[in-house]
């Protein structure tokens, strides 16, 4: 059976596509200078350090700051916080600090708030993703405004994991409140600052004034952000088209059209470093009887999947199929090095029948993806005799049962933070944290390896090897790029990066 029609069937989009076509308009709300966006992973904390979603990425990157910013179009490491830097050996970064600045509070920004950061954050168990900062050791003051970041090791990404993931809070007032209390509220000294915090639904924010100038992100054209988090795609897409949004991504591509053919509106598209995946438990965390336990049987799954089909009908937009578990532009993703997984349902029986299951076998796809996406998968893995329960579930949900070792398939994405680097994503799935289901010693050494060398062809070779032994052992199935999909109302001036990361602070009122 060939891959497009397993995708008949499937009702692709219809509810929202009706959706579209008898919708009132939108209202942007450019008079009352509130942008009203919508989406659908609500943050559990909204404390950048207690969740790995792209969601709390996105409202990190508008409300906090980090020493460094990377340009959105060419990617050069800027000042932010700090005005300079420079390494004092190959394990110490010096930085100079910006006078003047003040966090949302009105307290001043200093060296101490550096160190209290980092080196909290690295005595904490409760971060969401320790590998962001694992190979840093530790922050020292030198004076008021001098600073300096030790390493663990040599780690050449460090000003990339600075800019991106590691934004800076204030000690007085975090110790004053409480942590508990600052992640209710936190206070950072981002262009917007957190006003409200209503559970997982809602969260307003509010230009700083106090913003210093001389920053590369600017003061925000617009004044107010209201942002609303919903449980499903189809109350995302009404919220736009019923004049609630302005602002809305990550929609089905089966409405793309139609939502430009409202006056009020506009669709727009943009490729994206995250990384769609099916990953297998290979570990037996859900149990040593799993039949994905077995290589055979992974390999079976992932010659079972037409996965160009997939990225063309379904992702759309231009979507790829990386053959590497990462994004093809980060430092160290070599496809080349990898086994290459073609459709092949026969080989795929084939391979079923040599691991003992000639008749297939029953097992769970736990997922927040798409509904669609995920009954494309189904319908793929029950052509070969595989029954796939499928567990939709919100995005914390799913990260939840996945670090307590109880999905035997998972289905999400991985956007590594946006960090243009291998590092960012290798090492959070396979070097033994809760995400770890594979538990491969020699792979683990390898990725250590990559991310602890000054020889940049020395790290291509760690690797790639790791590459090619994940691919050999399918302990992963790479399934597509993401194309962001975006639904934004006509008033608004949005650009989308590469970098999968929404600026609000940048965006303006036509």
């Amino acid at each position: 059976m060939r891959g497009t029609q397993l995708l008949k069937g499937l009702g692709l989009g219809g509810l929202l596509l009706a959706a579209a076509l008898t919708a009132t308009p939108a209202h942007a709300q450019k008079a009352a200078d509130t942008l009203r966006i919508t989406w659908r992973d609500a943050i559990p904390n909204v404390n950048p350090y207690y969740n790995q979603l792209r969601t709390g990425l996105v409202l990190a990157h508008q409300t906090f700051d980090g020493l460094v910013y990377r340009d959105p179009e060419t990617f050069a490491i800027k000042p932010l916080l700090a005005t300079s830097w420079k390494y004092i050996d190959d394990t110490t970064l010096e930085f100079q600090l910006r006078k003047g600045v003040k966090f949302h509070d009105g307290s001043p920004f200093t060296a101490d708030d550096v160190v209290y950061t980092f080196n909290s954050i690295l005595t904490d168990k409760q971060v969401s993703v320790p590998s962001n900062f694992i190979w840093m050791a530790g922050a020292e003051k030198v004076d008021e405004y001098p600073v300096r970041v030790k390493l663990k090791r040599v780690f050449p990404a460090a000003l990339e994991y600075l800019a991106m993931v590691l934004p800076i809070m204030p000690q007085a007032y975090r110790e004053k409140v409480g942590h508990d209390a600052y992640d209710k509220k936190p206070v950072g000294a981002g262009p917007y600052m957190i006003t409200k915090v209503d559970g997982v639904s809602q969260i307003n924010l509010e230009r700083f004034d106090g913003y210093y100038a001389d920053s590369p992100k600017g003061r925000p054209a617009i004044k107010n952000i209201s942002i609303h988090e919903v449980a499903d795609a189809t109350t995302e897409l009404n919220e736009l088209l019923g004049g609630r949004a302005d602002w809305i991504w990550n929609f089905t591509p089966d409405v793309f059209d139609n939502i430009n053919r409202v006056p009020t509106l506009q669709a727009m598209r943009a490729e994206s470093m995250r990384v769609g995946y099916i990953q297998f438990d290979a570990a037996g965390r859900t149990g040593k009887d799993n039949p994905l336990t077995k290589q055979k049987v992974r390999q079976a799954i992932s010659y079972a999947i037409d996965r160009q089909t997939f990225a063309k009908q379904l992702v759309q937009g231009g979507s790829r199929v990386p053959d590497a578990l990462c994004f093809p532009t980060q430092f160290g993703c070599d496809g080349a090095a990898a086994v290459k997984y073609d459709y092949d349902p026969a080989k795929a029986k084939k391979l079923l029948a040599e691991a003992g299951y000639p008749n297939g076998f029953d097992t769970e796809l736990v997922s927040y993806v798409l509904p669609q996406w995920n009954g494309a998968v189904q319908n793929y893995l029950k052509a070969v005799g595989i029954n796939a329960r499928i567990s939709q579930l919100q995005v914390g949900a799913v990260v939840k049962r996945n670090l307590e070792g109880t999905s035997p398939m998972n289905m999400g994405s991985w956007g590594s933070y946006s960090i243009n680097d291998v590092s960012a994503f290798l090492p959070f799935f396979l070097t033994g944290s809760a995400s770890d289901y594979s538990h491969d010693e020699k792979v683990k050494t390898l990725i250590e390896q990559g991310g602890s060398s000054t020889n940049p062809d020395e790290r291509r070779k760690f690797y790639s090897e790791a590459i090619h032994i994940i691919s050999e052992q399918a302990y992963f199935l790479p399934m597509n790029t993401y194309v962001n999909t975006y639904g934004i109302s006509r008033t608004l001036n949005f650009k989308p990066y590469p970098d999968e990361l929404p600026r609000f602070y940048l965006s303006s009122w036509k």
